[in-house]
C-alpha cells in the first residue's frame, strides 16, 4: 500500500486501533506533566511520545533584532553588598560525573534576543551556573514553565545564574524572529533567548522534549536536568545547590514553597474515550506521520484528507464524533503544519468540530497571509459561557463567544474548573482561517497559566 495514499478501505482499521489503547496525551507532552519529545530533524518526521514534525527549512533572513532591554538595577542610596566573586574549583568531574557529562556549546545559533552573543564557554569563565531552557512559544506546557522561569531570574539574575533560553520551533511561523521577539515581550521575559532554527542546539544536547532544562555548573558539567512540567522546587534546591558551591552569598534569598498545580483527580480515567483528550494536530505532516507509524491513530478522521496534500477538499461531517479526533465540514486545504478554510462564506457554514475531555482547551491559529479575523467558538452548539471561557475568548452584543486571531500564537479557549467534556465547533466566514493544533489541559481548578 502506498502509504502516501491510503485506500479507503484501510484507514478505518487505522483508526479503529486507536480504541485498543488509552490516550492520554496533551499540549507538548503525553501527560499534563510529561513533555512533548521530537525526533532530530530528518526529511519525513518521526513519531515519538507526541509526534513532532521534522524543522521546516531555515526562514528567510530575520529582520533587524530590535534593540537589548538592558535590566536597569533598582536605585538604592546605600549600594548593596554584592555577592562574593565565586570560588572556582579545578577542572575536575563531579563524584558521578565524567567528560561524557560537560555541556555542548550553542551551536549554529541564530539571533539573539535581551542579549548579544553569548557562548556557554564565556559564562564558564565569568564564573556562572546556567539554566538552559529548551522551549518554543506555542507550547502549552512551555507556557506553563514560565512563571518559575521569571521568579528564577528575579531571584538569582544577580548571584550567579544566567538563564539562557534555547528556542527551537515546533511550527514554521515560529522560525520569524519577529515573532519570538513578540512573544518574548509579551510574557515579560527577560533572560538570553537565541534562536535554534535548524535544531543544532538540540541535536548537540540530544535533546528530545518542550519544554527541557539542563543545569550547567561553572566547570560545564550538566549537573541536573528536567523535562516537562513540575519538580519547581526540586529544580530550584539544585539552582541554590550549584550557586553555593560556585561561592555566591544566598543569604536571605527563600526558596518557593508553593503548591505546585495539581491534576484534577476527575481526569484519572481508564476509558480511552473519556481521557484527556491528547494533542490534536491540523498538518499532513504529523497526520501522515501517524498514519505510518501504526502507533498513533491520525488525528483528522476523514479517508479523503489522506488522498490528496496542499490541495483543497470538500468535507461533509459525520455528525457522530468521537474523542482524540478532528471532524471537518465544507471547503478546507491541507497544508504541511495546518489546515486552511479554502474559501470565504456568509454564516460559517464550514467548520472544524471536535469532542473533547479536559480541564482546558488552547488551539494554535494563524492568519494565513497576516489579515485579522474572527473565529466563532460554539460549546455543544451554543455560546461559551463565560465562566469556562479562556482568556482569549471575546463577545459579541449577541452574546456570540469567539476569538480574534491577529498573531500566530496559542489562543486560550476554555478554561475550566472542573474536568468534562463537550463538543467544540470553531468557524470563520474568512479564508485566512489556519489551525495548527488543540492542546488540552486537566489541570485541577483550570489552567495554572491564565494567559501571558
Amino acid at each position: 500500500m502506498n502509504l502516501f495514499r491510503p485506500k479507503r478501505k484501510n484507514l478505518p482499521i487505522v483508526f479503529g486501533l486507536f480504541f485498543l489503547i488509552v490516550v492520554g496525551a496533551s499540549a507538548c507532552a503525553s501527560s499534563d506533566s510529561e513533555p512533548e519529545s521530537a525526533p532530530a530533524p530528518a526529511p519525513t518526521p518521526a513519531s515519538a511520545v507526541a509526534p513532532v514534525t521534522a524543522p521546516a527549512p531555515p526562514a528567510p533572513a530575520p529582520v533587524a533584532p530590535v534593540p537589548v532591554v538592558a535590566q536597569a538595577a533598582v536605585p538604592t542610596e546605600v549600594p548593596p553588598t554584592p555577592s562574593p566573586e565565586p570560588t572556582l574549583a579545578s577542572v575536575v568531574p563531579p563524584p558521578g560525573f565524567t567528560d561524557k557529562d560537560l555541556a555542548p556549546e550553542i551551536t549554529e545559533p541564530g539571533e539573539w534576543i535581551n542579549s548579544e552573543p553569548l557562548t556557554l564557554a564565556g559564562l564558564q569563565d565569568e564564573g556562572k551556573v546556567v539554566l538552559v531552557d529548551f522551549w518554543t512559544y506555542t507550547c502549552i506546557n512551555c507556557i506553563r514553565t514560565l512563571p518559575y522561569m521569571k521568579e528564577w531570574q528575579e531571584k538569582y539574575a544577580d548571584h550567579g545564574l544566567v538563564i539562557l533560553g534555547v528556542h527551537t520551533p515546533e511550527f514554521a511561523f515560529e522560525h520569524k524572529y519577529e515573532n519570538v521577539v513578540e512573544a518574548v515581550e509579551e510574557f515579560g521575559l527577560e533572560y538570553p533567548s537565541v534562536q535554534d532554527n535548524d535544531f543544532g542546539t538540540w541535536m548537540a544536547f540530544s535533546n528530545r522534549y518542550w519544554p527541557a532544562k539542563y543545569l550547567v555548573d561553572v566547570n560545564g558539567y550538566i549537573r541536573y536536568s528536567h523535562f516537562g512540567e513540575g519538580a519547581y522546587e526540586e529544580t530550584e534546591m539544585q539552582i541554590r545547590d550549584l550557586l553555593i558551591e560556585a561561592g555566591y552569598n544566598l543569604e536571605g534569598i527563600s526558596v518557593n514553597t508553593a503548591p505546585e498545580p495539581q491534576i484534577d483527580p476527575d481526569s484519572d480515567v481508564t476509558d480511552a474515550e473519556m481521557s484527556r483528550t491528547r494533542e490534536l494536530y491540523a498538518g499532513y505532516e504529523r497526520n501522515y506521520s501517524a498514519l505510518r507509524s501504526f502507533t498513533t491513530p491520525p488525528y483528522i478522521r476523514h479517508v479523503e484528507y489522506y488522498e490528496v496534500k496542499d490541495e483543497v477538499v470538500e468535507y461533509t461531517d459525520p455528525g457522530e464524533h468521537e474523542n482524540h479526533f478532528l471532524y471537518l465540514h465544507g471547503l478546507w486545504k491541507n497544508e504541511a503544519d495546518n489546515l486552511v478554510h479554502a474559501q470565504m462564506t456568509k454564516d460559517h457554514e464550514d467548520y472544524i468540530a471536535l469532542k473533547f475531555f479536559g480541564t482546558s482547551v488552547n488551539a494554535v491559529m494563524a492568519p494565513e497571509t497576516g489579515e485579522p479575523y474572527q473565529v466563532k467558538i460554539t460549546l455543544n452548539d451554543e455560546p461559551v459561557e463565560m465562566n469556562r471561557a479562556g482568556t482569549d475568548m471575546q463577545y459579541d452584543d449577541e452574546g456570540n463567544s469567539f476569538v480574534h486571531v491577529d498573531q500566530a500564537r496559542m489562543y486560550f479557549l476554555l478554561d475550566q474548573d472542573t474536568y468534562s467534556g463537550g463538543e467544540l465547533k470553531l468557524s470563520s466566514n474568512s479564508a485566512e482561517f489556519a489551525l495548527f493544533a488543540f492542546t488540552f489541559g486537566s489541570y485541577q481548578g483550570g489552567e495554572p497559566v491564565k494567559g501571558s
